[in-house]
C-alpha cells in the first residue's frame, strides 16, 4: 500500500510562519525545537520539509555510493 496522505492545510502567517497540522507532526515526530530545512521546487510547484536528520541520512547514503553513482553515469553513453 501507500503511505501517503493529506494532513489538512496550514495558512502563512503575516511574518511567513506556517503552522504544521498536529497529525502530521505527530506522525512524523516533529518537536518543538526540531530544525526542518525548506525544499522545493519553483518550475514543479511543490514546497515541503525534511527534518534535519532526514537530510543527513540522505546525503550519507549518497556520498556512501557515490561511486556506484558515478561508475552507473560513465556507462550511460557506453
Amino acid at each position: 500500500m501507500h503511505d501517503k496522505k493529506l494532513f489538512g492545510t496550514a495558512t502563512v502567517g503575516t511574518k511567513g510562519q506556517v503552522v504544521i497540522p498536529a497529525d502530521a507532526r505527530e506522525a512524523f515526530d516533529i518537536k518543538s525545537g526540531d530544525r526542518l530545512y525548506v525544499v522545493g521546487s519553483g518550475k514543479m510547484g511543490w514546497i515541503g520539509f525534511l527534518k534535519e536528520d532526514q537530510l543527513r541520512a540522505m546525503v550519507e547514503h549518497l556520498t556512501d555510493n557515490i561511486e556506484q553513482y558515478r561508475s552507473v553515469i560513465d556507462n550511460i553513453d557506453k
